[in-house]
């Protein structure tokens, strides 16, 4: 059946990705319904991969909440599908889904170094840690081919500009050599992001991120090469994840990670029907349990955008979880702060002419 409506009805799920529904974009006033389809099939989505036309690289934010102030995402979308993704309406600006749109429909930024270094050979560029990911996984699985990523990090570490990494893939070991020379000026430090270390939850709420232990493994090999890395536990997921908050830090410690942090789960706009329809799907028994203390943490409401409390929550049960984590990274020794990077290397590109990356691959 087909027609107008506000409602989604798209049931079914696809093999390797995070959702197979589409929400109606936010900004759009009509919506199509497809039919319901309510099992699992084999049917494969193709991811498609589009050049993004960017003219500038670096962007900012004033969130009090946030961490960074300047970041650099080489990608829009991310293949990696988590299915709870806080980036997932950020397609909506595309005119896109934050459903199967999000995780299918990549849009990659191949000269994203070159315009890198532009900004940080500008005279107005003042020297600041970037965080390299304020969107979207920098090591989702068409970096091992574009390398775009890696070249970002190569211009980085010819200015010495300090960059902290959040990636939940492995394959960011691949660029040790590129992070030992920033390390070298205390210019970088990396986050592994891990929500669970249970491999089937995460094959099917993660479904193309790197496993968990594949995770540690990444902080084990960045410890060894002394790279400063901690892990940031998240999303917490109240009544699914949250009781593995112990485990999981003595296990990063048991890693060589240095620090931990955590971040409950957020649900803005279309992610609350697209979490909820994966809830029907994968744990029907425990919807309204974790429905309802997701509720509990955020005054009746599934999703509160107030700053600060968007982050960790409100009342009894937030209070549980910040409790659990700080007592448990306390006992693991992971109750350190994130090094403080420095800026006091970084050098201008002074020879008045752009590096050339060259990519290759042109139909990705």
């Amino acid at each position: 059946m087909a027609g107008l409506s506000n409602k989604l009805i798209f049931s079914n799920s696809i093999k390797g990705r995070g959702t197979a529904c589409n929400p109606a974009n936010r900004f759009d006033k009509i919506e199509y319904l497809a039919e319901v389809i309510s099992e699992e099939t084999d049917e494969k989505a193709e991811t498609i991969f589009y050049e993004d036309a960017s003219r500038s690289i670096i962007a900012y934010n004033d969130s009090p909440d946030i961490s960074f102030e300047a970041s650099i995402n080489p990608y829009r979308g991310c293949e990696h599908g988590c299915v709870y993704c806080y980036a997932r309406p950020f397609h909506n600006y595309l005119g896109l889904s934050a459903g199967l749109d999000f995780e299918t429909k990549i849009f990659v930024k191949k000269n994203a170094a070159r315009l890198l270094e532009s900004e940080l050979s500008a005279a107005n560029w003042h020297p600041t840690p970037l965080a390299l990911c304020g969107v979207t996984d920098p090591y989702q699985p068409i970096e091992r081919k574009l390398k775009i990523t890696r070249a970002c990090l190569e211009v980085l570490a010819r200015f010495r500009n300090p960059v902290n990494i959040i990636t939940k893939n492995e394959l960011i070991c691949r660029d040790i050599d590129l992070l030992t020379e920033l390390n070298r000026f205390r210019a970088v430090s990396v986050c592994i992001s891990i929500a669970t270390l249970d491999a089937d939850l995460a094959g099917i709420m993660e479904p193309r991120a790197s496993r968990p232990h594949r995770r540690l493994d990444a902080v084990r090999k960045l410890a060894e090469a002394g790279i400063p890395v901690g892990v940031l536990v998240s999303p917490v997921i109240p009544g699914l994840t949250d009781h593995e908050i112990p485990s999981l830090l003595e296990e990063i410690k048991r890693a060589g990670a240095g620090y931990a942090g955590y971040i409950t789960l957020r649900l803005p706009f279309g992610i609350k029907t697209i979490f909820e329809s994966w809830l029907n799907q994968n744990f029907p028994d425990r919807k309204e349990k974790i429905l309802n203390r997701i509720r509990e943490m955020h005054n009746g409401k599934l999703y509160d955008s107030a700053f600060k409390s968007r982050m960790r929550g409100e009342g009894h049960y937030a209070e549980y979880i910040s409790n659990l984590f700080h007592v448990a990274a306390r006992k693991a020794g992971l109750d350190n702060p994130s090094p403080e990077l420095s800026v006091s290397s970084f050098r201008r590109n002074r020879s008045g002419q752009m590096t050339l990356f060259d990519f290759y691959g042109k139909n990705f």
